[in-house]
C-alpha cells in the first residue's frame, strides 16, 4: 500500500480530497497500486470531516512516513511551498503542484531535486487549470519542433473583458462583478495586471524551449488600461480584445514570451473564447496548430489536474526526463520585446490622416458607433514596435490608446 499526502486543504486542496475519495477505486486502477489517503497538512482544524484524522500541522509525520510516496502541493505561494516540496523531493517523494507562482520562481530547481533523488516533480494544474497542456507538449507532441503558443490564460480577465464586450460595461464594474461571483479576490491585482498569466506563460515557455524563464524576464501588462472605446473599435474591427500570454522563437533563435492585451482578428479561435474559459494555441511543424480549451481554473477542474499528475507519478518509479528544463544564469536567450515587428492598432485625438499618412503611410482606418469628430483609430503598418514608438511620440498626448495585434 501507499498514501497520499495533501499540503494544504483550501478551496484546490479540499477539492482534491474530495475528488479522490470519490473516485479513488477508479484512480487505484489506473494508477496500478493500491492508494489511500494518508494525510492532510494545515494549520487549521477541520472536525466533523469523514476524513478528519488524516490532518496534521506537522510536515515531518509526511517526510518521515516512507509509505507516502506521491504528495499533492495545493497550498499556494512560494514559502513555506517551496521548502515543503523540496524535502518531499529530497526524501524521493514524488510531488504534483497547482502552483503556478512556485513552478514559475523556483521550478528549475525542484525538477534538478527530483531527478537526483529519481522522483517526479509534476505541474499540469499550474497553467491550464483542468485543460490539459503541459502532458501534451512533453508527450503527445513531442516529436514536433514547437515553434510558438498564444493563449488566454487568466478566465477573470477573459471574464470582465466578456462583459466589456457584451454588455459595455466599464473594467471597474466587470471587475466589481466578477468579485461578487467569486472569479476575482478582494484584491485582483494578479489577474488583472497580468502576474497570473504571467506566471503560466513562464511554466509553457520553460518546458517548450528547455530553458527557466523567470517571471521578471517576461514583458508583461494587464487590461486595468483598457476603455470602452478600445473594446469598440476592436468589434467594428471584426475581433475582440483578449488578454494574451505568447511566446515564439525568433529569427535569431532567441524566444519571445509576453503578455498583453491584444486585438484578435475574428478568424482566430481565440477572440470567441468567453467568461471564464481559457484557450491555448500551440504551433508547431508536424501538425501546424492544435486548440485546448475548457475551463482554466475553480474546484474540482483544478483537482482534476493534480490527480492525473498523481496518477501519472504513483505509476512510475523514476524520473520522466520529457517534462524537465534547466536553469538559465542570464536572461541573454529572451528577445527584446521592442525589436519585435507587430502591427498596432492606435487611438488618436486632434490628429488628422495626412500626419497619421507623413509618418506610417497607407493604414487601415477603424469607426465605431458615437466616435468623436476629433478621435481616430487605425491599424499601424507592421514595423519594429521601437519605431512605432517614435513615431508617435511626436503626436504626445494625442495618443488615446494603442494595442497590439496578436499575428503569430
Amino acid at each position: 500500500m501507499a498514501k497520499l499526502a495533501v499540503l494544504g486543504h483550501g478551496v484546490v486542496g479540499s477539492g482534491t480530497v474530495e475528488l479522490f475519495l470519490k473516485n479513488k477505486d477508479k484512480i487505484n486502477k489506473r494508477a496500478g497500486i493500491d492508494l489511500e489517503l494518508g494525510y492532510v497538512l494545515d494549520i487549521r482544524d477541520f472536525p466533523g470531516l469523514p476524513y478528519s484524522d488524516k490532518f496534521t500541522k506537522d510536515i515531518n509525520d509526511i517526510l518521515n512516513d516512507d509509505e507516502v510516496t506521491v504528495v499533492a502541493e495545493v497550498m499556494g505561494g512560494v514559502h513555506p511551498a517551496f521548502e515543503f516540496v523540496l524535502s518531499c523531493l529530497n526524501k524521493g517523494k514524488s510531488v504534483c503542484t497547482s502552483n503556478k507562482e512556485l513552478v514559475a520562481k523556483k521550478g528549475a530547481e525542484l525538477l534538478k531535486a527530483a531527478k537526483e533523488h529519481n522522483c517526479n516533480f509534476m505541474f499540469e494544474a499550474s497553467t491550464g487549470g483542468a485543460i490539459p497542456i503541459i502532458r501534451p507538449i512533453h508527450r503527445c507532441l513531442a516529436a514536433n519542433d514547437i515553434t510558438a503558443y498564444a493563449g488566454i490564460l487568466n478566465g477573470t480577465t477573459n471574464f470582465i473583458l466578456t462583459k466589456m464586450i457584451t454588455e459595455k460595461m466599464s473594467f471597474e464594474d466587470a471587475l466589481k462583478m466578477a468579485q461578487e461571483l467569486g472569479y476575482a479576490e478582494r484584491n485582483p491585482a494578479a489577474d488583472v495586471e497580468g502576474a497570473d498569466a504571467c506566471r503560466k506563460i513562464c511554466i509553457l515557455s520553460s518546458l517548450i524551449f528547455g530553458k527557466h524563464v523567470y517571471p521578471d524576464w517576461v514583458h508583461c501588462e494587464g487590461i486595468t488600461k483598457l476603455t470602452l472605446e478600445d473594446v469598440a473599435y476592436a468589434k467594428s474591427w471584426g475581433g475582440a480584445v483578449k488578454l494574451i500570454g505568447s511566446v515564439k522563437r525568433t529569427e535569431d533563435g532567441k524566444i519571445l514570451p509576453m503578455v498583453a492585451p491584444r486585438f484578435v482578428c475574428g478568424g482566430c479561435q481565440l477572440s470567441n473564447i468567453d467568461d471564464v474559459f481559457n484557450g491555448i494555441m500551440v504551433f508547431g511543424d508536424g501538425f501546424d496548430q492544435v486548440m485546448f480549451y475548457g475551463r482554466g481554473a475553480g474546484k474540482l477542474p483544478t483537482a482534476s489536474a493534480v490527480l492525473g499528475d498523481v496518477i501519472e507519478c504513483a505509476k512510475h518509479n523514476i524520473t520522466i526526463l520529457s517534462q524537465m528544463w534547466e536553469d538559465s544564469e542570464d536572461n541573454s536567450f529572451i528577445s527584446d520585446y521592442k525589436e519585435d515587428v507587430v502591427s498596432m492598432y492606435v487611438r488618436v485625438n486632434g490628429v488628422s490622416k495626412s500626419e497619421i499618412a507623413k509618418l506610417f503611410g497607407d493604414c487601415e482606418y477603424i469607426t465605431r458607433e458615437e466616435q468623436p469628430e476629433s478621435e481616430l483609430a487605425f491599424i499601424t503598418p507592421a514595423l519594429p514596435e521601437k519605431d512605432i514608438d517614435e513615431k508617435l511620440s511626436s503626436f504626445g498626448d494625442m495618443v488615446l490608446g494603442r494595442i497590439r495585434l496578436l499575428e503569430l
